[in-house]
């Protein structure tokens, strides 16, 4: 059997990287895939990639009123949520020294307000023994120069979680971190800029630092992820679940 069948996903940010690898690997392990992404081509082209029955909602998680749509959308053609994986975000670098406030905002409202209002906004639609899952980051336990911001934005998520269970506990809700290293997706090679020598080098860089020798894939990822959203992880709560090849372990 399937280890998502019958069930109803929602992936925010799932227009690429490890948001689309996750949609596609639910849905081919039978859960009604519901994703979300800023821009409508990008979102239009990821639904059709995905496959049958997929939805696709335009938003930015950082919009209470795009929240509000995702969700209605939901309750019309879904009823529910049984997993919950809230991938959006991502930001830049920038050096202490360098920070702006448009800087902090932007990394905060995409890493830590469109999550939290995303779950909140969610919760009459989770049904009872439910998975979120967060995305967290190595760099909450690894300094990582000019990504302050970033690194303090994964922390609050990961103490979210921790608080998140207690809340949730009479519901049997669960909330788990996912904490990948490095992995091969647009958002961190264009960390890089747009030259594709100097992305290659940066995926090199990393490839150094890892025990493992090489940056992880997005559907490698994914399947991580996967185990957090199925019953295979039915007793893991609260937990952070590192997929970094080693990077931040030694």
């Amino acid at each position: 059997m399937k280890k998502l069948e019958g069930k109803v996903a929602v992936i925010t940010g799932g227009t690429s990287g490890i948001g689309l690898a996750t949609a596609k690997l639910f849905h081919a392990e039978g859960a009604q895939v519901f994703i979300t992404g800023r821009r409508q081509a990008e979102l239009d082209a990821a639904v059709a990639a995905i496959g049958k029955n997929a939805v696709g909602v335009q938003a930015d998680s950082a919009n209470n009123a795009d929240l509000d749509r995702l969700v209605e959308t939901i309750r019309e053609r879904a009823g529910r949520i049984d997993s919950l994986f809230v991938n959006a975000g991502g930001g830049g670098m920038l050096p202490l020294g360098q920070i702006t406030e448009e800087h902090y905002a932007d990394t905060f409202d995409r890493n830590v307000k469109g999550l939290l209002f995303t779950v909140q906004k969610a919760l009459p639609l989770l049904a009872k023994g439910a998975s979120v899952i967060l995305p967290g980051s190595t760099t909450t336990i690894t300094g990582t120069a000019a990504f302050s911001v970033y690194s303090a934005s994964k922390a609050a998520v990961r103490a979210l979680a921790r608080s998140w269970i207690l809340d949730l506990k009479e519901r049997h809700i669960r909330v788990n971190v996912i904490s990948p290293g490095p992995v091969r997706t647009p958002g961190l090679v264009e960390l890089a800029g747009n030259d594709p020598a100097a992305q290659q080098g940066l995926l090199d860089h990393l490839a150094s630092q890892i025990p493992l020798g090489r940056v992880a894939e997005p559907e490698e990822i994914s399947k991580v992820v996967l185990f957090l959203a199925s019953d295979d992880s039915s007793f893991v709560n609260g937990a952070e679940l590192f997929a970094d090849g080693g990077m931040a372990q030694v």
